[in-house]
């Protein structure tokens, strides 16, 4: 989590130095300092010795569409609050132009579904390398593929169809609930109420 929020921060800071007038600073550090406090109190468990070659590609996969998918959700709400303020005929909160925040949204979501789909492959191929077993359908993975299956069809719709504004953004939302259910759950789950690492 902490290293999902760093990558977070550090898109956030190559964005301000694009579009000054982004607003999102407080949301951001919000989020950072919860992740890392959760890291601090719940830090895991490191790799053991031997382990495959494959485990940290397929980890370093995860945690940067986690961070890809993470920005889109910033960029969702950014679009959200927008919106909002548009059908109220107030001022645009965010200084940034709707279609910009939207096209950065999609940018991410492009990036975050190829790492992702990697992520999957890599779990799939090597899965009995990785973890000692075949590649199997626990409750983590169902919500992965849960989650590629609605980036997929967001994907498709938009690039068919046109998909963009409150449809895309909700989306967006629900992809990423996925994800986090099924990373952010079973880590809870395994390292906080059993006590031991996923």
């Amino acid at each position: 989590l902490s290293i999902t929020a760093w990558l977070m921060l550090t898109m956030y800071l190559v964005e301000q130095q694009l579009y000054p007038r982004m607003r999102a600073a407080s949301l951001l550090a919000l989020m950072g300092a919860v992740a890392v406090l959760l890291a601090v109190f719940f830090p895991g468990t490191s790799l053991a010795n031997g382990t495959s070659v494959w485990l940290p590609l397929h980890l370093t996969l995860g945690v940067a569409s986690y961070g890809l998918f993470a920005a889109a959700v910033v960029h969702a709400g950014l679009m959200t609050r927008a919106e909002r303020r548009i059908r109220r005929a107030s001022e645009d909160g965010t200084g940034v132009p709707l279609l910009t925040l939207e096209r950065i949204m999609f940018h991410c979501v492009n990036a975050g579904f190829v790492l992702l789909t990697a992520t999957l492959l890599v779990g799939w191929l090597f899965g009995e390398v990785l973890y000692g077993h075949p590649w199997r359908f626990d409750h983590k993975t169902v919500f992965s593929l849960l989650a590629w299956v609605v980036f997929a069809v967001l994907l498709v719709g938009r690039a068919r169809f046109g998909w963009r504004g409150l449809h895309a953004t909700r989306m967006v939302y629900a992809g990423a609930v996925m994800l986090l259910l099924g990373y952010a759950g079973s880590r809870f789950v395994l390292e906080v109420l059993l006590g031991h690492g996923a």
